[in-house]
């Protein structure tokens, strides 16, 4: 009702360790969006991080929250996520991540014990961050991954992550000037 009546809304959730979101993946379903059970595993190695299947590094796709990254050539990096899947039958769904095609949602969720797919796991592709459009001007944007903005994986991205939650931030309150990449410090940091 929130987002209908023209609200806006900024989630980054992934899979938990005991339990599920039911409420919270309930919003994804009443637009088409399904979230697969488990973690997402990529397959193809230009496609994760530091050996570590579950640490993604998605394509970005073109949208005005992320071609200000894309053009820059930054990448952001996308642990421990829930996989998406639209049926795009309402035309509101714009993918911003997507794992490669050899990615799979391995159904054990934390309880894994190896990165091969076994039975019972989803063939991807996936998408890892939504922009649903409920309307005239309601908006949510979706990361899944409760992890994507902690520092070390942000500092990993080179700043990537939380340039691409601010402009996200940006897109849904409407200030189009101020989705960009943000200036870095050129201070040095001295170890003593």
């Amino acid at each position: 009702d929130y987002v209908k009546a023209d609200g806006k809304l900024l989630v980054m959730a992934g899979p938990v360790e005991d339990g599920k979101l039911e409420n919270l993946n309930g919003i994804l379903s009443y637009y088409g969006i399904e979230t697969q059970e488990g973690i997402v595993v990529e397959s193809d190695r230009d496609h994760y991080a530091f050996q570590r299947p579950y640490i993604l590094i998605p394509d970005m796709n073109s949208s005005d929250i992320t071609d200000s990254l894309r053009n820059a050539n930054y990448l952001a990096i996308m642990p421990i996520s829930a996989g998406l899947v639209s049926d795009y039958s309402s035309g509101s769904v714009t993918e911003l991540l997507t794992t490669s095609d050899y990615a799979f949602s391995k159904a054990a969720g934390f309880s894994l014990d190896t990165y091969e797919k076994e039975e019972g796991d989803t063939d991807g592709p996936f998408a890892l961050a939504v922009v649903i459009d409920s309307g005239v001007t309601g908006k949510i944007v979706w990361f899944a991954s409760a992890d994507f903005l902690d520092d070390m994986y942000n500092a990993y991205s080179s700043g990537a992550n939380n340039d691409l939650a601010m402009n996200a931030m940006s897109y849904l309150i409407g200030e189009s000037e101020a989705i960009a990449i943000r200036s870095k410090s050129l201070n040095y940091n001295y170890l003593t």
